[in-house]
């Protein structure tokens, strides 16, 4: 079967369940403005985070840096604003879990360690060598 739609149907399901767990405790009326207080909060603090870091990847281009960092943090700051949107608890979890930047930066560095690591090691492997010429100028 395929990964993705195995997602399609467990994260629904997932939050289903936490709706009526929730709903259960504290109560359908309060269940439903918290989602909607979640991504009011979660827009807003998206909002922030967006115009921070395009700002910070202006500052990174006007050094004449590339903003890698930044790319992909506005794609995570993109994503976190959607899953924020999507009512269910599950969602807003990982969509502020996106916005902390600290979070933000453990998970890439945590996805993208092997490839930093081969790029370490590519930038260690410099071969010298001498170019010898066996023809002599001819006039």
């Amino acid at each position: 079967m395929n990964p993705l739609f195995l997602l399609f149907i467990a994260i629904p399901a997932l939050e289903v369940f936490l709706f009526i767990e929730i709903g259960a405790q504290i109560g359908a009326i309060v269940t439903i403005a918290l989602i909607f207080l979640t991504a009011v909060i979660g827009i807003y603090f998206a909002k922030l985070q967006g115009i921070q870091t395009l700002k910070s990847g202006m500052v990174n281009m006007y050094q004449k840096k590339v903003p890698v960092y930044e790319l992909i943090s506005g794609a995570s700051i993109a994503i976190a604003a959607l899953l924020l949107i999507f009512p269910g608890f599950f969602t807003d979890f990982i969509g502020f879990l996106l916005l902390v930047p600290l979070t933000r930066k453990i998970l890439f560095t945590s996805a993208f360690r092997n490839k930093i690591k081969q790029e370490k090691q590519n930038q260690n492997k410099t071969i010298d060598g001498e170019i010898i010429e066996n023809k002599k100028d001819e006039l």
